[in-house]
């Protein structure tokens, strides 16, 4: 997350200052003294670690000399940021909360989905914003990929991360893993069937098992972003059915389309509401493409010429001579 902003802003003839999630703030500073190494003159990138974030960087965010804010977190955060980068109208660049629908057209190939969404749903054991989190299910094909979904999510190792075949780790936090045990105790409430999984080990650690839930399309967990190993499945009868499904939310990061027919994927693609669509694939993040999503996903794009635009400011000069 932090070179997708500092390599950009550092292009762009920017000093930085780097706030690093407060969780896990080791590889940021590595990331600056690599910098350093590098060649960057100090005090060009600045890494901070407040003891009480707000007040600091409030402070920061009324100061004349910041110019940008580019942030990565919730939405809800994200709110507060905007609001208070209001005062001094700086301009922001904001990559927020996701809620990625995965839709599986009744025309797709069925094991290519399920080896797209073990990617999408499990990479970083589900904590990332890109994950998918409602897998959207065409009913003619809802068993056959329900079944092989859940044989590949059941196969999974959870174990901490130095162990020997560990493919499952922990959540950042005993807060966090308890938080994804309570959207799927919810679910289940709500008339969620578990499938796989459901229930938090005993022992020390943050860990929670993959786990799958067959639920309807009013079930509270599809309004969430689950940040985990969760995977709710819902059905649909038609595809304008499903695009509704995947469109109900206030989020639009990115979305997961499977269909053999292109032409048809694409106009699937085309009518769901977020910034990035994946056709066939479980991942699509790239370099050189632009990051981001609409709705209350975020504002701007991290990635290709996109990103650096973020850090620009257009001038434009009239002269008659």
């Amino acid at each position: 997350m932090a070179t997708r902003k500092i390599g950009p802003a550092l292009a762009a003839g920017c000093t930085v200052i780097l706030k690093p999630a407060s969780e896990t703030p080791l590889t940021a500073l590595a990331i600056v003294e690599i910098l350093e190494r590098a060649g960057v003159p100090k005090g060009v990138v600045n890494f901070v670690l407040p003891s009480k974030t707000g007040p600091m960087i409030s402070k920061m965010l009324h100061n004349p000399r910041v110019r940008n804010l580019s942030f990565t977190g919730s939405t809800e955060v994200g709110r507060t940021l905007l609001k208070e980068s209001a005062d001094c109208v700086l301009r922001t660049s904001m990559e927020l909360g996701g809620n990625a629908p995965f839709v599986v057209l009744d025309d797709a190939n069925i094991d290519d989905a399920v080896a797209g969404a073990m990617i999408a749903k499990m990479r970083n054991g589900g904590a990332a914003c890109t994950a998918a989190n409602r897998f959207i299910v065409a009913k003619s094909v809802a068993q056959e990929f329900t079944t092989k979904f859940t044989k590949a999510m059941g196969a999974l190792k959870l174990a901490p991360g130095l162990d020997e075949g560990a493919q499952l780790g922990a959540s950042v936090s005993i807060k966090e893993r308890n938080k994804i045990a309570d959207l799927v105790t919810a679910a289940v409430k709500a008339g969620g069937k578990l499938v796989l999984g459901g229930a938090t080990p005993e022992g020390a650690g943050a860990f929670y098992p993959a786990t799958v839930v067959t639920v309807d399309k009013t079930n509270p967990i599809l309004n969430n972003e689950v940040f985990g190993p969760v995977a709710p499945i819902v059905t649909f009868d038609g595809d304008a059915e499903a695009i509704e499904l995947a469109n109900a939310t206030e989020y639009g990061l990115i979305s997961y389309v499977y269909s053999s027919d292109l032409k048809r994927a694409i106009k699937t693609a085309e009518a769901i509401e977020s910034g990035m669509v994946a056709i066939n694939r479980g991942v699509i993040s790239d370099p050189a493409a632009p990051f981001g999503g609409v709705k209350q996903s975020g504002l701007g794009r991290e990635g290709g010429f996109a990103g650096i635009y973020e850090f620009l400011e257009t001038k434009y000069i009239g002269v008659e001579i």
